[in-house]
């Protein structure tokens, strides 16, 4: 009997955090992220004061809407080079604020939308690389 109650309390104590774990619904290639009814962003010319008389260029993404919550990117051109990424709206997830620096600098280094998708956020990962392509295709 002096045994029983600590068994049942570690018992329950181990058992929380199995209640509580909320698993992720990302199903791989068979997910598909679908676009809002909104079309894509006309691109928006804006002329920037540097010597050289360089244009940027500022194209929003559609938004994408995927099961963790509306993915949208908006992408600084200066010149025919991506010179910031932007995102306008993400999902409320840790896992996605975690996320959003690494797929930037990735596509700032790579200069395109082909980047590798962030192990533990795949989702976003696939929101952000399509509304990124969609704003790098509007700019043509």
């Amino acid at each position: 009997m002096k045994r029983a109650l600590p068994v049942l309390v570690l018992s329950v104590a181990g058992l929380i955090p199995v209640w509580r774990y909320a698993p992720s619904h990302d199903t791989g290639a068979s997910s598909t992220a679908t676009e809002a009814a909104a079309p894509a962003s006309t691109p928006s010319v804006s002329s920037s004061g540097g010597p050289g008389g360089t244009t940027s260029t500022v194209v929003s993404g559609p938004t994408i809407d995927t099961e963790k919550g509306p993915v949208q990117v908006e992408v600084t051109f200066s010149g025919d080079r991506i010179a910031a990424v932007r995102m306008l709206r993400q999902p409320n997830h840790p896992q996605t604020t975690a996320v959003v620096p690494k797929l930037i600098e990735e596509t700032l280094q790579a200069q395109s939308a082909d980047i590798d998708t962030v192990s533990g956020a795949t989702i976003t990962s696939d929101g952000y690389k399509e509304s990124l392509q969609a704003a790098i295709d509007a700019k043509g």
